[in-house]
């Protein structure tokens, strides 16, 4: 039972109405209505009207490479999280940094798409203390196409918690899923409030 309610943490909300598109190839996209402006307009903005000699290594299937998350902080350094190997996401895992109580702060994510359209790139994340969830972030990110170039993502201004009930571990599980359902990467992390860094 616990395992079933965990998975619903991280499951996307549905926009009453929407329905994605129907999955097209590269190629596809880029002959679509190749005479319609605006199409040609939104296949630009998402790099396809660019020739693209190399897509991605063949060797790496992955269609999002989630290079950092990092936690942005106005006037220090960012906290970075590097998640581009397997050996770095496990290390993220057992490191856990600290986050001053009741500083704003933003998480930018930076990442690169190969091999195909990746359409409404969402970031999922279940925060627990303790085992109960205490908050839920569901970011979206949007449609992107290949690029050897990584993209970057800024989301909302947040505020930490602050308090001394506030002040503690946390445990955090994150995940990157598109509009296709397809999850691109799933982690663990945590992180500490303190009253000081």
């Amino acid at each position: 039972m616990t395992d079933h309610h965990e998975e619903d943490d991280l499951t996307p909300t549905q926009t009453t109405g929407y329905k994605p598109g129907e999955k097209k190839s590269l190629q596809e996209y880029q002959t679509l209505d190749a005479q319609d402006e605006s199409l040609n307009k939104w296949k630009e903005s998402l790099g396809l009207n660019k020739v693209a000699a190399q897509t991605g290594p063949a060797n790496d299937p992955r269609r999002v490479v989630v290079e950092y998350i990092a936690l942005e902080v106005e006037g220090r350094e960012d906290v970075r999280v590097d998640l581009s190997t397997l050996s770095a996401v496990e290390q993220a895992r057992n490191a856990p940094f600290t986050i001053k109580e009741g500083v704003e702060y933003r998480m930018k994510v930076k990442f690169r798409v190969q091999h195909d359209v990746v359409s409404g790139l969402k970031y999922l994340q279940v925060v627990k203390r303790k085992g109960i969830r205490v908050d839920k972030t569901e970011e979206m990110i949007g449609s992107y196409g290949p690029s050897p170039e990584p993209y970057e993502k800024k989301f909302q201004v947040e505020e930490a918690p602050s308090g001394m009930l506030a002040r503690g571990h946390y445990e955090a599980k994150s995940k990157f899923v598109d509009d296709d359902g397809v999850s691109h990467m799933e982690w663990n992390w945590s992180f500490d409030i303190k009253k000081d860094w």
